[in-house]
């Protein structure tokens, strides 16, 4: 059975249908179904019993504004793509009986495209624009199980947990920023469940790819555009020096090799930068000048473990204070163990949390801590950077 598919090859798509609903009736009821939940299933419908959710009808809808969808959209890097992945979607056959959906992290969903015939059976569910299609409110489903489950997921007419959803399919496949690795939102396809076909799992994947491309596109053009409007002003500029979007990605570098991003600048705060040392930002129309603000290059970290670790930078006579998660703490003090070798994203995992099963987590973790640190973490292995020397002062046990 491929990753997405919830109907095994060669078996009837109508009588597997059945087949799962009976499977939810004996599992709801106590009872022993003749087709067994698939583990996926049967975790998520774990949550759901030990959360109190009703698996008979549908639960209670939760849904933010119309004026907070539209808040969420202009903020999302989902915007920029949402009117190609409709296009892919509107590209195949009988797409009549098909409803895409894109949501944000928190799986609110945000876009909704289909036919007006299929959108109205999605309104009497509640599958609506500003509808939270979390697990937590809605039970077992694949955008809200796709986020549970950091993965995609495909479910079938009696795989969801609530009934009133068993008149339908769902595949959905969660979406991440190149960039950093950290989640977006999720795209889902849906629709009545005996019209599920076995390629609308290669369709969201297909859909998904197409995102993160575009996305990673939209960025490399948004770092041409700053490195062209700042040139007059780079090239005037003596010794090394940085240009760096608002995010800390590195449009252009002289005289030092920064890597590809460093920590996202703001007005009169000093960032550390390894090969640079204490740098303060100057703003540009569409981006930042970073250059050394004190002739010392060392990068010097102390950091003090405790309920809210804290974190000192100093370089020459330049530094800061900053307050850090406890997990960000954690995190520095393996990297800073494992010295220059650093740790893959498999090898952070079982330090963190005893498995490499929590690769996403690891990465959107990592990729938080480099925005507020930027390159002091390096990448490919994670380790600190060249140039940084990091002191720990214990307080706190670091699992490990």
């Amino acid at each position: 059975m491929s990753l997405y598919s919830s109907v095994p090859p060669g078996v009837d798509l109508p009588m597997h249908a059945r087949d799962l609903i009976r499977m939810h009736e004996a599992v709801i009821g106590g009872g022993r179904p003749r087709v067994r939940p698939r583990p996926l299933v049967s975790r998520s419908w774990s949550r759901m019993l030990s959360l109190g959710l009703a698996a008979d009808g549908v639960n209670t809808r939760d849904s933010v504004s119309f004026d907070e969808v539209a808040r969420r959209r202009r903020v999302s890097p989902l915007r920029l793509v949402v009117e190609d992945l409709g296009q892919v979607v509107g590209a195949t056959a009988d797409t009549a009986n098909m409803l895409l959906v894109v949501t944000d992290a928190d799986g609110i969903i945000l876009w909704r495209v289909g036919s007006s015939a299929v959108r109205r059976r999605a309104d009497t569910l509640g599958f609506t624009e500003g509808a939270v299609w979390t697990e937590t409110r809605v039970g077992t489903n694949a955008i809200g199980t796709a986020l549970a489950e950091a993965a995609p997921v495909e479910l079938l007419a009696g795989e969801h947990f609530e009934q009133g959803q068993h008149p339908w399919y769902c595949t959905a496949s969660p979406v991440h920023d190149p960039r950093t690795g950290e989640l977006l939102g999720v795209i889902d396809v849906s629709g009545p469940a005996l019209t599920l076909h076995p390629a609308i799992g290669a369709l969201v994947e297909t859909g998904r790819r197409l995102v993160e491309a575009e996305l990673w596109r939209h960025h490399q053009q948004g770092l041409d555009r700053l490195r062209r409007t700042a040139e007059p002003v780079v090239t005037g500029v003596g010794g090394p020096v940085l240009l760096v979007d608002d995010d800390g990605w590195v449009a252009h570098s002289a005289g030092v090799a920064s890597g590809a991003r460093i920590a996202a600048p703001a007005e009169g705060q000093i960032l550390a930068v390894p090969g640079l040392g204490a740098c303060l930002p100057e703003r540009l129309a569409e981006g930042w000048l970073v250059r050394p603000a004190d002739t010392a290059r060392r990068v010097r970290l102390d950091l003090e473990l405790g309920h809210a670790p804290m974190l000192r930078m100093a370089s020459g006579d330049v530094g800061w204070v900053r307050t850090v998660t406890p997990r960000h703490a954690e995190i520095l003090v393996h990297l800073n163990t494992a010295g220059t070798a650093g740790l893959s994203a498999e090898a952070l995992s079982r330090a963190l949390y005893g498995d490499a099963e929590h690769l996403v987590t690891v990465r959107a973790e990592v990729s938080r801590l480099r925005r507020l640190l930027g390159a002091i973490v390096d990448t490919r292995p994670y380790r600190l950077a060249t140039g940084v020397a990091l002191t720990v002062h214990k307080g706190l046990e670091v699992s490990g």
